[in-house]
C-alpha cells in the first residue's frame, strides 16, 4: 500500500463525494484507473462541467485551455491538488499537496515531460501534459520493455504534441496499441493530411500517401524514421528455414542503412512478400496493420461453403493452394458449415490441399471453459477422425472474437489447456492450432502450446491486432473476404496468406502411417548396425551417432563434460546407413524436435547419470543444466529490459512463439533425453525406450515423469537442484564449461550467478521452477481426466 495514494483516495472522495455524478474510487492505497477517473471528474467539476464521466475527452479539454495552463499563481487550489495527487499516484513526488503550484510540484512535473521526451523547460500543465496526468500510462522504461521503443515514443510526443488530434503516447518500451495509433497520425500529419482529419485510422489518404513515399537504400529524412520505428515496433524476426537460426533486430534511424535493408528483407521473408529489402508499399502495410496490403496475392483460403468440383477449378486456377475447412457445424446456427461427404477427395483431386477449423461458435467471452474446450477437443477429434484427417494433423480452435489480456487469463487460455487435454486423451493423435488475433494466437501458442496460428488478421481493429507483430508460428494470415469465379464455380473465400515452411495442410486422408515411422525405423536401424559394429554398448553407440557432429569434440565443451564419441563408429554408420534423420515432429506439440540435442542429453544422462539429491552433476549439464545456464546469461545480457529474472522467465522461457535460448523444443529435448538415458541406465535398450516413450504414450505424461523423477516432484527440490547448477560447487572442468555457456549467451563481461545478489537471483531461479511446475499442472489436469474416463489406471 502506497501511503501518498491513499492519501489521493481518500481526499478526492471526501471532497467530491457528494457532487453529482461524481464516482468514489477504492481507498486501498493502490494506483490504478479507478483513482484516475475520480480524479477526472473532480477536475471536470472544478471546471463548471456537470455532466462528470471517466472520459478525459473534448470537453474536459476544451474546458482546461479556457481556463489556462495549471502552473504557479494558480487560484483554484483544487486544481492544483489534483495536480499533485496524480503525480503521487502516477509516481511522482508532488510535494505537500496544500493547493500551491511550489517547486516540488514543478519539478515533478518537469520529470514526467522529458521522461515523455517534451519540453521540460515549460513547467505549466498544459491540457494534453494533464490529460497524460491522470492516465495509467508510464513513462519510464518497464519490465521486458524495449530502450529502442522507448526512443521513438519520446520522439513521437515531441515532434508531433502540438499537433491537433495528438496525445501524449506512452513511454514505457512497449508496442501497444496507442502507440501504433501515434504511429499512424504521424504518417498522416507528414503526408499532409488536414489535422482536423487525423484519426490514425487505415483509410485510402492514408493508403495513398504510403503508395507515394516508398524508402529505399540511401534515404534519408523523417520517412525513413517513420518506417525504422515501424520496423523496431514489429521486434525480433526469427528465420527458421532449411535449418538457419537466425535473428534479425533494427534501430531507429534517419538514413536508411544497408543494416535496415538485411532487417527488412528477413521481415519481407517472414511476412511472406517479396524479399527486395526496399520500403515498399506492401511492405509499409505489413509493418502497420494485420492485414498488411489486402490486395496482394494469397495461397490458401478458407471458406464456410462446400467445395464443388467446379469451385475447386476455380481455386487453383486463381493460385490458391491450401484450403480451410469446417469440421462441423456452429452450435445453434443455421449455417451449414461443414466438410460433406466426398468433399475432401474433390479437393485432393484437384491439387489442393485442407487444413481443418473447429469452431463451435467462440464469440463470446462467457462461452470459453475448460470443460468447453475438453468437450470441444473431443468433438474435433471424433470428426477429423471421422473424416480420415492423418495421424498429426493440426486442428485450428477458433477465438473468433476480441479477447483482451484478461479474458485471455480466465477464458481462453483455460478453454485451449481443455482442447489439449482432450486431445491428450485420445493419444494425441491431432495437434491443437489457434485461430484468433495476433495477441491471441502469441499467448495461447507460448502458454498453452498451440503448434502453429490462424491469424484474424482481416480484423485489423481488433485490440489484439493493434500493437502486436505477428506470431512467430503463422501459418495462415487471413486479410480479406471476396468472391472469386462466376457461375456454378462461384466461391466466397477468406483469402489467406500461407507461410512456406509452417503447417503444409493436409493432401491425403486415411494414410495409416505415422510421421514417428521414419524416426523409430531410423533409431532401430542404427541399434542393428552398432550391434553388427561389435564394439561397446550399442545403446551408447546410437547416442553417441545421434549428437555427432555437434555435440563433440573440444571446441563445443562435449569432450571435456562426456568425451568424445568413437569415430570409427561414426565412419561404419555412414557406410551403411542410407541417410541421416535429423528431426521429428513431436507427437504430443508438434513442434519440430533436433534429434541431435535430444542424443546428446540422453547420452549425457546415461553416461553421468543425475546429480545426488538437489546436487547437479555433469549429467544434468548435458540437458537441462546447460539451458539453464545460458538461459541466464540470456537474461543477463537483456537486463536492461528486464529487471526481473522472473518474468524473463515468464516471457521467454520455454516458448513457441518467442526468441529464447531456452525454447519449448530444447526443453523437450532435455525432459526426452533425461527420461530415455534414465530408461536405459536402467536395463532397457534404447530402441524399447524411445519407442516406450516417444511411440507409445510416455510423452504424454513427460513433464510429471522428469518433475518426479529428477526434484522428486516439489517446486523447492526444483529451486534448490537449479541452484546448484548455476552456482553450487562443482568440478573444475563442469565449472569452466558452465562459466563458457553463461558467456557465450551472457558475454564476457557477465556477472555470474554466485556473484549476483539473491534477491535478484532467486525470482530467476523460481521462474523456472513455476515453468516446470506448471508443465506438470497441465499433465495433471489431462491425467485426471483420463482417469475418470476410465482410459488410466
Amino acid at each position: 500500500m502506497d501511503e501518498k495514494v491513499l492519501a489521493a483516495q481518500k481526499w478526492v472522495n471526501s471532497t467530491y463525494g457528494d457532487v453529482p455524478g461524481y464516482e468514489r474510487c477504492p481507498e486501498d492505497g493502490t494506483t490504478g484507473w479507478g483513482v484516475m477517473y475520480s480524479l477526472t471528474r473532480a477536475l471536470q467539476h472544478e471546471l463548471g462541467i456537470t455532466a462528470l464521466s471517466d472520459n478525459f475527452g473534448p470537453s474536459t479539454l476544451g474546458h482546461l485551455r479556457d481556463h489556462g495552463d495549471i502552473g504557479p499563481g494558480e487560484a483554484n487550489e483544487n486544481i492544483v491538488r489534483i495536480v499533485q495527487h496524480a503525480c503521487f499516484c502516477k509516481g511522482y513526488w508532488g510535494g505537500p499537496v496544500d493547493g500551491n503550484y511550489h517547486s516540488n510540484t514543478r519539478n515533478a512535473i518537469i520529470s514526467m515531460k522529458v521522461q515523455a521526451g517534451l519540453d521540460g523547460t515549460n513547467t505549466m500543465v498544459q491540457p494534453k501534459v494533464f490529460k497524460a496526468l491522470l492516465t495509467m500510462d508510464s513513462y519510464v522504461l518497464l519490465s521486458g520493455g524495449s530502450e529502442k521503443i522507448r526512443e521513438i515514443q519520446q520522439w513521437l510526443n515531441g515532434r508531433y504534441i502540438d499537433r491537433q488530434n495528438f496525445f501524449v503516447a506512452p513511454c514505457d518500451g512497449h508496442f501497444s496499441r496507442d502507440v501504433q495509433k501515434a504511429l499512424m497520425k504521424a504518417l498522416q500529419y507528414e503526408f499532409g493530411i488536414p489535422d482536423w482529419q487525423v484519426n490514425g485510422n487505415f483509410g485510402p489518404q492514408t493508403k495513398a500517401g504510403l503508395k507515394d513515399h516508398p524508402v529505399a537504400e540511401g534515404d534519408s529524412g523523417v520517412f525513413v524514421q517513420l518506417f525504422s520505428a515501424a520496423c523496431v515496433f514489429n521486434g525480433t524476426v526469427n528465420n527458421h528455414e532449411a535449418g538457419e537460426e537466425s535473428s534479425y533486430h533494427t534501430t531507429f534511424k534517419e538514413v536508411f542503412d544497408s543494416a535496415l535493408t538485411t532487417y527488412v528483407e528477413a521481415f519481407q521473408r517472414f511476412s511472406m512478400l517479396v524479399r527486395n529489402g526496399n520500403g515498399d508499399y506492401n511492405t509499409w502495410c505489413q509493418l502497420l496493420v494485420s492485414t498488411g496490403n489486402p490486395d496482394r496475392p494469397g495461397s490458401a483460403a478458407d471458406c464456410s461453403t462446400p467445395v464443388t468440383p467446379a469451385r475447386a477449378r476455380t481455386l487453383h486456377d486463381a493460385g490458391y493452394l491450401v484450403i480451410g475447412r469446417y469440421l462441423d457445424n456452429v452450435d445453434g446456427s443455421n449455417l451449414d458449415k461443414e466438410i460433406r461427404p466426398g468433399e475432401l477427395q474433390t479437393i485432393f483431386d484437384h491439387g489442393l490441399r485442407v487444413f481443418p477449423i473447429s469452431q463451435y461458435y467462440g464469440r463470446e467471452v462467457d462461452y470459453f471453459t475448460y470443460s468447453k474446450g475438453y468437450q470441444h477437443g473431443l468433438q474435433a477429434h471424433a470428426r477429423a477422425d471421422h473424416y480420415g484427417f492423418n495421424r498429426g494433423t493440426v486442428i485450428y480452435f477458433a477465438v473468433d472474437y476480441d479477447a483482451t489480456d484478461p479474458q485471455i487469463d480466465d477464458y481462453i487460455l483455460p478453454y485451449f489447456f481443455g482442447v489439449q487435454a482432450a486431445l491428450s486423451s485420445q493419444n494425441k493423435k491431432y495437434i491443437a492450432g489457434v485461430y484468433g488475433s495476433r495477441n491471441v494466437c502469441s499467448r495461447v501458442s507460448n502458454e498453452a502450446y498451440a503448434r502453429y496460428s490462424f491469424v484474424a488478421g482481416m480484423s485489423y481493429g481488433f485490440s489484439g491486432n493493434l500493437g502486436f507483430p505477428l506470431p512467430d508460428n503463422w501459418a495462415f494470415n487471413q486479410i480479406q473476404t471476396l468472391t472469386v469465379g462466376s457461375g456454378e464455380g462461384a466461391i466466397e473465400i477468406d483469402k489467406n496468406i500461407h507461410r512456406y515452411g509452417t503447417d503444409a495442410g493436409s493432401a491425403s486422408v486415411n494414410n495409416e502411417n505415422s510421421p514417428l515411422d521414419t524416426y523409430l525405423q531410423y533409431i532401430s536401424d542404427l541399434y542393428s548396425t552398432a550391434r553388427s559394429y561389435g564394439s561397446g554398448d550399442p545403446s551408447l553407440r546410437v547416442m553417441e551417432y545421434l549428437r555427432y557432429p555437434r555435440y563433440n569434440g573440444f571446441t563445443s565443451g562435449w569432450q571435456s563434460l562426456i568425451g568424445n564419441v568413437d569415430t570409427a563408429w561414426i565412419d561404419y554408420v555412414d557406410k551403411n546407413v542410407p541417410r541421416r534423420v535429423t528431426k521429428f515432429t513431436d507427437p504430443s506439440y508438434g513442434v519440430s524436435i533436433n534429434i541431435d540435442h535430444f542424443g546428446a542429453t540422453a547420452n549425457a544422462v546415461y553416461l553421468k547419470g543425475r546429480g545426488e539429491g538437489t546436487e547437479a552433476n555433469r549429467g544434468d549439464f548435458g540437458g537441462w543444466g546447460g539451458d539453464l545456464c545460458s538461459f541466464y546469461g540470456d537474461w543477463r545480457a537483456n537486463g536492461d529490459e528486464y529487471a526481473s529474472g522472473y518474468k524473463f522467465c515468464m516471457d521467454r522461457l520455454a516458448k513457441i512463439n518467442k526468441t529464447s535460448s531456452f525454447p519449448f523444443s530444447d526443453l523437450i529435448e532435455d525432459v526426452d533425453g533425461y527420461l530415455v538415458g534414465m530408461a536405459v541406465r536402467d536395463g532397457k535398450n534404447i530402441v524399447d525406450a524411445i519407442q516406450d516413450h516417444i511411440g507409445g504414450t510416455g510423452h504424454l505424461s513427460r513433464f510429471r515423469s522428469f518433475y518426479d523423477d529428477r526434484y522428486g516432484g516439489t517446486v523447492g527440490n526444483t529451486v534448490k537442484t537449479a541452484s546448484d547448477m548455476l552456482q553450487g560447487a562443482v568440478d573444475l572442468k563442469l565449472e569452466g564449461i558452465r562459466i563458457a555457456a553463461i558467456e557465450k549467451s551472457g558475454g564476457w563481461k557477465v556477472i555470474l550467478p554466485a556473484d549476483l545478489p539473491g534477491y535478484k537471483l532467486d525470482p530467476f531461479i523460481k521462474g523456472y521452477a513455476d515453468t516446470i511446475q506448471q508443465l506438470v499442472g497441465q499433465e495433471n489436469a489431462r491425467l485426471l481426466r483420463l482417469k475418470s474416463a476410465g482410459k488410466v489406471d
